[in-house]
C-alpha cells in the first residue's frame, strides 16, 4: 500500500465494516462513530475511516449535540484526512437531523408550561453559533398554530422588526404570542436588550389584544422564562 492510500472502509475486516455491521445486525448496532465513517467513506494514508470518525467524535466529547455545532472550516482544519466533501457531508447530516427533530416538534399540540416551549425549540436553537429569533402563534386554546423565524444576528445581538411580528400574528387569527431566542454565549441571562423588547412586545400585543405569555431564552440545555420569573407585566 502505497503511502497516499487512503484507508476506506473496504479495507477494515469484515466484522469491522459497518455498512455490513448495518446490513446484517441494524441501524441501532451501530455507534456514533461507525455512522459518520459510513458518511465519509474514507480516512486517511494514516488510519482507517472508522478510526477518523472516531477521533472526530472524541473531540466533540463524543456528543453529537457539539459536533453539530461544528463549521465546514473547523472540520477540515482540525482533522487530517478531512477536506472539503467529507466535512459538507458531516454538517448537512448534522442539519437533516436538526430538521428532523423539529419537524417532528411541530406536532406539540399545545403550550403549558415554559418547558413546552424549551422541548418544542430545542431542537433549532440548541447549537447555533448565532443568534435567533422565533416566535410561537397560538390560538386561543394555547394550541400552535404556526411558529416563524422573526431574526437572525452575531453572537450576541438579533435585529428584530415589532410590526413584522404582529403582522404575522394577525394573519394568522392568533390570540397569543411567545418569543423565544438563542444566546451561543452560554448565558441564559436576559440582556438589556432583551429585557427592553419583551416590555415593548407586551405593550403593544395589549393594545391589538394578542397576548404575549412568554419569553424563553435557550442556551444550550437550559433556558430562561420571563413568565416564571414574573417579568411580564
Amino acid at each position: 500500500m502505497t503511502e497516499t492510500t487512503k484507508f476506506g472502509i473496504k479495507d477494515l475486516a469484515k466484522e469491522d465494516r459497518p455498512r455490513e455491521k448495518l446490513l446484517e445486525k441494524g441501524l441501532f448496532s451501530l455507534t456514533d462513530a461507525e455512522l459518520i465513517a459510513i458518511l465519509i467513506g474514507s480516512g486517511s494514508p494514516k488510519e482507517s475511516a472508522v478510526e477518523l470518525a472516531q477521533k472526530i467524535m472524541k473531540h466533540y466529547q463524543n456528543n453529537l449535540v457539539e459536533l453539530g455545532k461544528a463549521t465546514v472550516e473547523q472540520l477540515i482544519n482540525n482533522f487530517y484526512g478531512v477536506g472539503e466533501a467529507k466535512a459538507i457531508t458531516i454538517v448537512a447530516a448534522m442539519e437533516l437531523a436538526r430538521r428532523r427533530s423539529s419537524t417532528a416538534a411541530v406536532e406539540m399540540p399545545q403550550i403549558i408550561t415554559s418547558r413546552d416551549i424549551f422541548d418544542l425549540m430545542f431542537p433549532l436553537l440548541s447549537d447555533l453559533n448565532h443568534e435567533e429569533f422565533w416566535i410561537l402563534l397560538l390560538n386561543n386554546n394555547n394550541k400552535v398554530k404556526t411558529r416563524a423565524n422573526i431574526g437572525k444576528g452575531g453572537i450576541s445581538k438579533t435585529i428584530v422588526d415589532v410590526r413584522l411580528i404582529f403582522k404575522k400574528a394577525i394573519d394568522v387569527g392568533a390570540s397569543y404570542i411567545v418569543l423565544c431566542h438563542n444566546h451561543p454565549s452560554d448565558s441564559i441571562k436576559p440582556s438589556k436588550d432583551d429585557i427592553d423588547l419583551t416590555k415593548k412586545l407586551s405593550e403593544a400585543g395589549k393594545i391589538l389584544d394578542i397576548k404575549v405569555l412568554d419569553h424563553v431564552i435557550i442556551s444550550g440545555r437550559s433556558y430562561f422564562s420571563f413568565a416564571d420569573e414574573n417579568m411580564l407585566k
